[in-house]
C-alpha cells in the first residue's frame, strides 16, 4: 500500500469512527472514566496523524498479519487540541489513594517480549504498579509476561484480540474479540480483566454494552503521550511532566512498533512524578 493509499484508508476510518476521548480528569484523586451509554456520537476535532514512518514498520519483528496496527486515533491529548466531549458518567467512580496526587500510568497493545520487561524492570525499580491493556494474540504468546505482571501487582486489562476498529464490526465479532482475550488474561494472569478499553479510543453503544455484560468498566485516558508517532524520548517525557495532575491517566505503549523510545521516557518521567509528590497507582476493584 502506498503512501496516498494508506492516508486515504486513515481518512475514511477517522469519518466512520465515533472517537470519544477519555473524560476530564478529577480532582481530589478521583478519576472520571467512560462508562455506560455513550450517548450520541461525539467526534474529536483532533487532525489525522501522519501515517506511521517507514523506520518504525521495519523495526517490527515478523509477526502473523493480524497483529499488524493502525495507528492510535486518540480522542484526546496535549498535542490535539481540545478534548471530544461525551454524554457518559457524570459523577467519578473510580478512587485512588494518595491524597490528591494519584496519577495513573497505562501501558496498550503489549505484551511484547522486546519492550515489556524493560517497562516492568523500571516499575519495580521505582515499587510501581501500572495498567497493561494487552491484546489477546500478544498475550497467548507471551504469558510468562501476563504471569510476571500478576506477580509484581499490576493490573491487565483487555485491548481486544487483534486490535482492530471495533466501530466497522458486528456485535458478535465485538464479543469474540473481547471474551477471547478476557479468556486468556483469566487463564494466565489467575483473574478475568475488570476493564477494557478501544482501540484507537473508538468506542461504540456496542461496544460498551458488551464490555458491561463480560463484567468490564471502560478506561480511556486524559494525556496521551503521543509514542506510537516516535516523536524521542524527551518530547515523550515533556508530554507526561506537562499533563500530570491529580486523577489523570497516562496512555502509553509497550508494543505495537518501536518502544525503545516509551522505555526511556519511562525511565525519566516516573522519578520525577515521584520526586514532585505524585502517587503512581492503580484502580484495585469496580464501583457499580
Amino acid at each position: 500500500m502506498n503512501k496516498d493509499q494508506l492516508c486515504s484508508r486513515r481518512r475514511a476510518l477517522l469519518a466512520g469512527a465515533a472517537v470519544l476521548g477519555a473524560g476530564a480528569a478529577g480532582v481530589a484523586g478521583t478519576v472520571h472514566v467512560l462508562t455506560g451509554d455513550p450517548g450520541p456520537p461525539a467526534r474529536s476535532s483532533a487532525p489525522a496523524p501522519a501515517p506511521a514512518p517507514a523506520g518504525a514498520r521495519a523495526n517490527r519483528m515478523p509477526r502473523k498479519p493480524s497483529a499488524y496496527r493502525l495507528q492510535p486515533i486518540a480522542g484526546y491529548g496535549p498535542a490535539l487540541g481540545r478534548p471530544a466531549r461525551t454524554s457518559v458518567r457524570h459523577e467519578p467512580f473510580l478512587r485512588m489513594s494518595g491524597r490528591g496526587r494519584s496519577m495513573v500510568l497505562s501501558f496498550d497493545d503489549g505484551p511484547d517480549p522486546r519492550y515489556t520487561p524493560d517497562i516492568l524492570r523500571v516499575l519495580k525499580a521505582h515499587d510501581v504498579r501500572a495498567m497493561f491493556f494487552v491484546c489477546g494474540e500478544m498475550a497467548a504468546d507471551n504469558k510468562d509476561l501476563l504471569r510476571r505482571m500478576s506477580d509484581e501487582g499490576h493490573v491487565v486489562g483487555n485491548h481486544t484480540w487483534s486490535h482492530p476498529l471495533l466501530t466497522r464490526l458486528g456485535r458478535s465479532a465485538i464479543r469474540s474479540q473481547m471474551e477471547r482475550t478476557s479468556d486468556v488474561v483469566e487463564e494466565t494472569y489467575g483473574e478475568r480483566p475488570g476493564w477494557f478499553r478501544a482501540p484507537y479510543g473508538a468506542w461504540n453503544r456496542a461496544a460498551f454494552q458488551i464490555g458491561a455484560e463480560l463484567g468490564m468498566e471502560p478506561l480511556a485516558w486524559t494525556v496521551d503521550t503521543l509514542d506510537w508517532t516516535t516523536p524521542g524520548a524527551r518530547a515523550i517525557e515533556r508530554r507526561v511532566v506537562r499533563g500530570a495532575g491529580p486523577g489523570v491517566v497516562v496512555l502509553g505503549h509497550d508494543a505495537g512498533g518501536d518502544r525503545s523510545q516509551s522505555v526511556r521516557a519511562l525511565r525519566d518521567y516516573l522519578p520525577r512524578l515521584l520526586d514532585s509528590g505524585y502517587h503512581i497507582t492503580v484502580p484495585r476493584r469496580r464501583f457499580t
